[in-house]
């Protein structure tokens, strides 16, 4: 699966738009993440635990954004986008969103 987060894939024809597509994880902090990341604000320093968990939860959504793209019959997806929200303390969500397309070599 191609994903651009341009309009267009470069070398390629997009023949068909199949429609918007999606992915989104929602995950919550993990205690111990929480208890380094106090500390860290205090000295300073990348929340490596809370990256880690940031970098997965992009993984995932991408995922699902691709399952869902290959179910309609795409073989990319343009324009993609993401988005983050709080959902509850201590859990977010991640949001990634484009259109589903069929390319062609020009």
């Amino acid at each position: 699966m191609l994903i651009s987060n341009m309009e267009v894939v470069p070398g390629k024809k997009i023949v068909k738009h199949l429609g918007l597509v999606q992915g989104s994880t929602v995950r919550a902090k993990h205690a111990g993440r929480d208890i380094m990341a106090g500390l860290k604000n205090i000295f300073g320093g990348e929340l490596k635990g809370y990256t880690e968990l940031l970098s997965e939860s992009r993984d995932e959504a991408i995922a699902r954004l691709g399952e869902q793209a290959q179910a309609l019959g795409a073989n990319a997806i343009v324009n993609v986008r993401f988005s983050t929200s709080s959902i509850a303390a201590g859990a977010s969500e991640i949001f990634v969103y484009g259109t589903a397309v069929i390319v062609e070599d020009h």
